[in-house]
């Protein structure tokens, strides 16, 4: 018979299908997908578990990521080393969050990740700017865009703190069944 590449032992398949919402068939189109990127530099073999890392720039090239005014915050918030840069692990946690198979509330829990600019666990007066500021491509006037900010801290701070915690913020979403739709789709089966 032919010589077949080996991409994955078996036990490592298996470990995927278990931590994403995909099938042995899309994770080895996955990797594929990140092969393409590089190359060069992401080995057929994954067998020995390599210790190969994109660069942020080939991440976002991306179609599903080059158009999005978050694509720097999913890439930190989604890599390993925090600046963008992924592992194949990364890249599949990535997808596999946004595949349309991922629960509504682990969606929220990153959408809200993405949009904790500062990683303090909460969505501030700061964070809300700079969130409203990347989604109208900086077209409202500072004045419009804080209190836009106030209003939404006014309707969505349960505690009153003055900040959103993840509980407000998915508190907040539930009201709003299409907010999820605007994170990137995964890519095509």
């Amino acid at each position: 018979m032919g010589n077949k590449q080996t991409t994955f032992t078996p036990q490592q398949l298996d470990a995927y299908q278990d931590c994403t919402f995909f099938t042995r068939k899309e994770i080895l189109r996955l990797f594929q997908r990140y092969r393409d990127l590089a190359p060069q530099v992401v080995p057929l073999d994954y067998t020995c578990q390599p210790d190969v890392k994109l660069p942020y720039q080939l991440i976002s090239s991306m179609p599903e990521l080059k158009d999005n005014p978050f694509r720097q915050r999913i890439a930190e918030v989604f890599s390993e080393d925090g600046n963008g840069n992924m592992t194949l692990d990364d890249f599949l946690d990535m997808f596999s969050v946004l595949s349309e198979m991922a629960p509504r509330d682990l969606k929220a829990y990153y959408a809200f990740k993405i949009y904790d600019f500062n990683n303090d666990d909460y969505i501030c007066q700061r964070d809300l700017e700079k969130t409203l500021n990347k989604l109208t491509q900086n077209e409202l006037s500072l004045g419009q865009v804080r209190m836009v900010c106030q209003k939404v801290i006014d309707e969505a701070d349960l505690d009153n703190d003055g900040r959103l915690s993840l509980e407000d913020f998915q508190h907040m979403i539930a009201g709003a069944p299409d907010f999820l739709r605007s994170l990137p789709a995964s890519p095509p089966a």
